[in-house]
């Protein structure tokens, strides 16, 4: 029964998914032009975003293991499909030869990172991924200036439309919900949980962390190519240590986890960064005070925040009795 009610779930948001990408499609014609060409950047933005925070919430949210170095990922699959363009005129059939690439080698490096780092756990896991990123950064820095731009960067064709994103995120999402309630998801969480007590019960934790780790970095390989092609610049800054917080922040406020949330705290940042664009300064205040909050809100021992936990937890309760039964 849960089976069937978790594929009528999905049916359901791929749905919604559609009806809102047939509104955007609408809203953004010429004729009546509501949603402007800058509207549809900020959209696919934070499409690429999401796509980026969902990879990682398999890693993070999912299995446990503390990453810091997703921005590094990102750059191979930029840097992987801006190198492919050099030599590739672009076209339809090109361009998924471009993304395929950039996942198939965001996977492998990820695989690569992931066999001496697995038996790792908590800070000591964000370490190596952090120092990995940024060997993927600097290594692209020092490259010769005709290879992969040096620390000047490339200036590429533009390739990346609202549609291949769109449905990009789309695929992502299934992929992840799917992923999640399979049985190496299930193992996942179990590891997550408690790696003896998952051991115990014939679970193997290397497999289960490579296959979450594979598929978090395969999708940040995707998401770069993206990027690279939405963007029409990258250089090695864009791939620096920031960009990996910006993500893991969009999976700690959407919820460790929690795939549906973590494309609302997608949608939320970026708008909140839209807004705040001309204060920079404030804006990364602003990311500081949210993720202090939401960590006292959900740690916090001070009579505020334990009886704002459980109203939180009745009002949650309530509408869970209200849904069906699957």
């Amino acid at each position: 029964m849960r089976f069937i009610y978790e594929r009528k779930k999905i049916f359901i948001q791929i749905g919604l998914c559609l009806v809102l990408y047939i509104i955007i499609k609408i809203l953004s014609l010429p004729s009546i032009d509501i949603i402007s060409a800058f509207h549809i950047v900020i959209i696919k933005k934070i499409c690429i975003d999401a796509m980026l925070a969902l990879g990682l919430n398999l890693i993070t949210g999912v299995t446990g293991q503390f990453s810091l170095g997703h921005a590094g990922f990102m750059a191979i699959g930029a840097y992987t499909a801006a190198f492919m363009i050099k030599f590739i005129p672009i076209n339809f059939g090109t361009i998924i030869i471009f993304l395929l690439a950039a996942t198939v080698l965001g996977g492998i490096f990820g695989i690569l990172i992931a066999i001496p780092s697995v038996r790792l756990r908590g800070d000591y896991l964000a370490i190596a991924t952090l120092g990995f990123a940024e060997i993927i950064r600097i290594s692209i820095q020092n490259t010769d200036q005709g290879f992969l731009g040096g620390s000047s960067g490339l200036i590429i064709s533009q390739f990346t439309s609202f549609d291949l994103v769109f449905f990009g995120l789309i695929l992502c999402y299934i992929i992840c919900h799917n992923f999640i309630n399979s049985t190496f998801g299930r193992a996942a969480i179990s590891v997550r949980e408690d790696e003896i007590a998952a051991e115990t019960m014939g679970i193997h934790l290397t497999k289960t962390k490579l296959m979450a780790f594979m598929i978090g970095t395969m999708m940040a390989g995707f998401a770069g190519a993206l990027y690279t092609g939405n963007v029409g610049y990258i250089s090695p800054k864009d791939f620096g240590f920031l960009k990996s917080i910006e993500i893991l922040m969009i999976v700690v406020i959407g919820g460790l986890g929690n795939i549906s949330g973590t494309l609302i705290a997608a949608f939320a940042v970026n708008i909140v960064s839209v807004l705040l664009q001309n204060y920079a300064e404030v804006r990364m205040i602003v990311y500081a005070l949210v993720l202090i909050f939401i960590m006292l809100f959900k740690s916090g021992e001070t009579k505020f925040f334990k009886r704002a936990r459980n109203e939180m937890g009745r009002f949650f309760n309530k509408l869970a009795a209200l849904k069906p039964k699957p």
